[in-house]
């Protein structure tokens, strides 16, 4: 059974910059496509970045051009680069993985990241 973690939250002033890193295991398949999605206390879980096929990065409209998805270089790991950041983007931080799509994915147990003065 596939299992993604998460890592690199924490706690982060405006402007400033984070890396967020998913990993998956016990898979015996690369997983086709991998996103990352947020949710805020209160909020429904929104998608916020991920790579799809043939490597086609897509991006939620609120953080285009301060986020970068990336495939890490090793099989079945997702990074996301956060830059300029701001208070409305504190939420937990959850990984996706699926074969094909995401719609039947894997969640990881997300991680924290609290943007605040």
């Amino acid at each position: 059974q596939v299992q993604l973690v998460e890592t690199g939250g924490g706690l982060v002033q405006p402007g400033g910059s984070l890396r967020l890193s998913c990993s998956a295991s016990g898979s015996v398949r690369t997983l086709d496509v991998m996103g990352w999605y947020r949710q805020a206390p209160g909020n429904e879980r929104e998608f916020v970045a991920g790579v799809f096929g043939r490597g086609e990065a897509k991006y939620a409209d609120s953080v285009k051009g301060r986020f970068t998805v990336s495939r890490g270089s090793a099989r079945n790991t997702l990074l996301l680069q956060m830059a300029s950041l701001r208070p409305e983007d504190t939420a937990v931080y959850y990984c996706k993985g699926g074969i094909k799509s995401l719609s039947n994915g894997v969640w990881g147990q997300g991680t924290q990241v609290t943007v605040v003065s």
